[in-house]
């Protein structure tokens, strides 16, 4: 058994795929829950990911990190996954009343050991407004955020991932946090 399991992985040895599956599993699923912002949809291309990383192992050059080429796989499947469910609009806009009627959230990962009830409550509010605001922006846009200001992709990364030049990226980069920006900008002060 080599050291290596991205070349044990090329090499056909599926533990050693498995081993970066289990690596990796928990980063891909939560990029592709940030460009999808639906849990099933994420879990579905989180899995399409890696089937697509088995089958194309073979071409992996490393030339980047394998964690690069997975990530970028992975935006691409989750991108796939929003283009193949029309509805996905729909359901944004169903999850969204769900939550107002149960006081539920999406994105609640808020840890009990917070400091204070007001320092929760004001935690959560944020979180909530910032997912708001992220469901409002075009895929696009929000890919290019998550992917800048989640992942710490470069602008180049990104212009692969979403097919666009360095300019584009930049651009969506920019709407993207402009309008993050404003609409906090005016929570903050209502």
């Amino acid at each position: 058994m080599t050291a290596d399991p991205v070349l044990a992985a090329r090499a056909g040895d599926p533990a050693a795929f498995r081993r970066l599956v289990d690596q990796h599993s928990r980063a891909v699923f939560q990029l592709c829950w940030r460009i999808t912002r639906d849990e099933m949809l994420a879990e579905d291309a989180a899995q399409e990911a890696f089937y697509r990383a088995w089958k194309g192992l073979p071409e992996f050059d490393g030339r980047a990190a394998f964690s690069t080429w997975l990530h970028q796989i992975a935006v691409n499947a989750a991108l796939e996954q929003l283009r193949r469910h029309a509805r996905h609009q729909q359901r944004r806009v169903e999850l969204t009343a769900a939550d107002e009627d149960t006081g539920g959230d999406l994105l609640d990962f808020a840890d009990d050991a917070l400091p204070g009830p007001d320092d929760h409550m004001a935690a959560d509010l944020l979180q909530r407004r910032v997912g708001q605001e992220l469901d409002r922006m075009s895929v696009l846009e929000r890919t290019a955020f998550v992917l800048r200001h989640v992942e710490g992709a470069s602008l180049e990364d990104i212009g692969l991932a979403l097919d666009l030049n360095i300019g584009q990226s930049k651009q969506a980069v920019f709407r993207a946090v402009r309008k993050l920006r404003g609409a906090l900008t005016a929570w903050r002060e209502a």
